[in-house]
Parts: C-alpha cells; sequence; structure tokens
C-alpha cells in the first residue's frame, strides 16, 4: 500500500456542488474505493486549501488516472505528496547505498 497525501482546492463549481449537495464529499470517497484507493482521514480547513485527504492506494498508476479525471471535471484542483512513515523512512535512509558526497573520503 502507498499513501499519498491530497491537499484539494474547491472551484467555484465545486464550492456550489458542495453546498447544494454536502454528501458528494463522501460519494467521491467512494468512487475512489472502487478503484482500489482507501480515504483514510480526510478534514475540512480553513485557508487557502478546502480538504486535508490522507488515501491509502493499491496502485499508484489507477490512482493518477483517478486524480487526473477528478481533476478535469471542473470541481476541484488538488496537489498530492506521496507519504512515507518515519519508520519505513529510517530504514530506507539505512539501507540505500550512498550516491555520493562532496566531502566523503574515498
Amino acid at each position: 500500500m502507498v499513501i499519498f497525501v491530497v491537499l484539494s482546492t474547491l472551484t467555484d463549481k465545486g464550492a456550489e456542488t458542495i453546498a447544494d449537495k454536502p454528501e458528494r464529499i463522501k460519494e467521491v470517497n467512494e468512487e475512489l474505493a472502487k478503484i482500489g484507493a482507501k480515504v483514510k482521514e480526510q478534514y475540512v480547513v480553513f485557508g487557502d486549501i478546502d480538504f486535508i485527504n490522507i488515501v491509502e492506494v493499491d496502485n499508484v498508476e489507477t490512482f493518477l488516472k483517478a486524480l487526473i479525471e477528478l481533476n478535469s471535471r471542473g470541481t476541484v484542483r488538488t496537489k498530492t505528496y506521496l507519504a512515507i512513515s518515519v519508520d519505513e523512512a529510517i530504514r530506507a535512509i539505512k539501507t540505500t547505498p550512498r550516491i555520493g558526497h562532496p566531502h566523503e573520503k574515498k
């Protein structure tokens, strides 16, 4: 499983849709579930973004296509970030060979 943090901002059209039918938020989550993407956590936030979503994905390529489709509807714009747990990051740093460092002695 791969975890992504998806920041979503509603367009004017999207805000109108949510104002008329707030449950649409959960319907999008159900659409994502059909392609193997589980919205683990979702928050409405105040500021320059409207939602923070933590999404667990089976297939990155399928999720990419779903994000493109969601953005093409004209109701939302997303920024998506790969998330790695701290434990996974530490393990990767310890086990992955270095590519070189300017101060490394040879």
